[in-house]
Parts: structure tokens; sequence; C-alpha cells
């Protein structure tokens, strides 16, 4: 019989794809994801294959899911993966259309999701320029940062903990804005070495590091649900901080490798190769792995003094 976690895993798969899209280097991180998240938890592993194959259906993945909470949650996160890039295209509006009504949803309710969704998934909109005028072109030089290297590396730490602590929240929400923090970090990065970027150019230098934008809001997801978030009603009947936060925030560990990639990145005129960018991505990830359990209380403590108000004021710059 398949589990509540493994329904809402595949329909959050189903979502991933549902604009068509055959990026192989796509599918190859989100099956790692599904292979990661089934350690200790088999009827995880392979779950990937079992929907790319079609021995899963998503009729079958909505079946499994009886309580409303559960149908609630597998609903946010389905929108939360496919606003996750910061578009949603017509199939994934048709998907989810589709997937409100299969799995009977009060229209209200998820009409209220959609909303906050779309709110926070937009949040790097007013932070980051769409588009900005290209370089003129000229020889390549290292540069200086405009502030010290040690106020950045600061800043870097600070969205680093905040992205752990958005991590521990139960709300889908929290998870969504994780991503936009991480654009306007680099955005901030870049500006201090004088190079202007804009959201295009952003979500590329993420993407080229290996970290693509759905797989990790799937990663993020996949491990709240593995730390205890089904039957809490989606978060909406918890506290602050869900059963995540006796786990680790691994959300801080990227968020501050990809930081110093970044600093790495634009302070030596851009010159890494995508090869380059994914290596020195994996060499500064383990040790920011093994600063997170020394900033864990830090990262918990913030988490209780979040909602999603201060969050957004946060990407704004307010």
């Amino acid at each position: 019989m398949m589990t509540n976690e493994r329904a809402i895993l595949a329909i959050a798969l189903f979502a991933a794809f549902a604009d068509g899209s055959k990026h192989d280097r796509e599918r190859e991180h989100i099956r790692e994801i599904a292979e990661s998240l089934g350690q200790g938890n088999a009827g995880l592993t392979g779950l990937y294959q079992d929907v790319l194959l079609k021995r899963v259906s998503l009729e079958d993945a909505i079946a499994a899911l009886p309580d409303a909470g559960a149908r609630q949650l597998a609903y946010e996160m389905a929108l939360g993966v496919c606003e996750a890039d910061g578009r949603m295209s017509d199939l994934e509006r048709a998907f989810l259309d589709r997937l409100g009504t299969a799995l009977k949803l009060d229209a209200a309710a998820a009409g209220e999701v959609a909303s906050e969704t779309a709110a926070i998934s937009g949040l790097a909109d007013d932070a980051v320029p769409a588009s900005v005028p290209a370089p003129a072109a000229g020889p390549v030089v290292a540069a200086q940062a405009s502030v010290p290297e040690a106020e950045l590396d600061k800043s870097i730490l600070n969205y680093a903990l905040l992205n752990g602590a958005l991590e521990l929240l139960p709300q889908s929400w929290a998870s969504m804005a994780i991503i936009p923090l991480q654009v306007k970090m680099v955005y901030g990065i870049g500006k201090a070495y004088g190079v202007n970027l804009d959201q295009g150019h952003i979500k590329e230098f993420i993407a080229a590091a290996g970290v693509g934008l759905t797989s990790q809001y799937l990663e993020q997801f996949g491990r709240k649900l593995l730390g205890g978030l089904l039957g809490k009603a989606a978060g909406k009947t918890m506290g602050k901080i869900g059963g995540a936060a006796t786990g680790m925030a691994f959300s801080f560990a990227t968020t501050y490798a990809l930081g110093q990639l970044a600093k790495r990145y634009y302070a030596g005129g851009r010159t890494m190769s995508t090869a380059l960018l994914k290596e020195t991505f994996q060499n500064l990830l383990g040790p920011a792995r093994d600063m997170q359990a020394q900033y864990l209380p830090q990262i918990q403590q913030q988490a209780g003094t979040l909602d999603m108000g201060r969050v957004m004021a946060m990407v704004r710059g307010n």
C-alpha cells in the first residue's frame, strides 16, 4: 500500500514534470533526491523511476490520501514545485487545476494557498531587476569588493541562518522563500564587486553550480515529510516550529556554500567554467555542513521569530 509520504512525493514529482520538460539534468537531480530521501525509508526508494515509467499514476497517489490535511499538503507542495523557478506555464496551471479538483479541495482554501505561494515566489522580483543592460566588451579582470570581505562573509552567514530557520518551519510558504533569498544574496554579492545582475543571470549561476531550483524545493519539502510534517494539517494547526526542528537545517549549508561560491566567482572576473563552478560548490558544501551543526541553536532560535510578513520585508530589503 502506498504511504502518505510516498503519495505526496509522487504528486510533487508529477508536478515537476507537468510542463513537459525532458531535461536529463533535472531528471537526474530529482532521481538522486528521491534516492537520498529513501535512505532508511524503503517506500521512497526508486519512486522517481516509478513515476517516470508510469508504474505509479497520479490517480493512484491521490487515492492513497484519504485524509483532508494530507491532501491539502500534497496540493501545497505541488504548487510550490510549479512556482519554484519563479514562473508558471499554462501546462502547470492546467495540472494544478486538475489536481485541485481530483483532491476535492475547498476552492477558497486552495485559492488562499495559491495567493501565499505566488506572493513568496515573486519576492525576488521586488529586489532584483528583471533585466539589466549587457556589459561592454573588454578584458576580464579580477574585481575588488566595494565592502570589506568580512562584511560580505557576515551577510552570507546571515542569509544562511535565515534560510536554515525557514526550512524548520512547517508552512509551505517558508520553503518557497528560500530561493528568492538566495537570489537576493547573489545579487548583493555581485553588486559589491561592481557587477549588475538580473534574475536570469542569477538563476543560471545557481543552476550552473548544480543547485536546481525545482529540485532544491523538492529536496527541502521531502525532508519535511520524513521529519514528521504529515498529520499536522499542513502546518495550519502547528506551532511555529514543526517536527523538522529536531533535525538539521540543510538549507543553511546550501546557502552558505552558494554565497562563498558567488564571492569567488565575481571576485575572479566570472571566469570559472560550469565544471569548475560545480566542483568548487561541492568542495565548499562539506565545510558548510560542518558549520550548520555549530549554528543549529541559532537557527532554531531564529525560526521561532519568523512569520510571512517579516520574511517578505527581508527579501524586499525593508
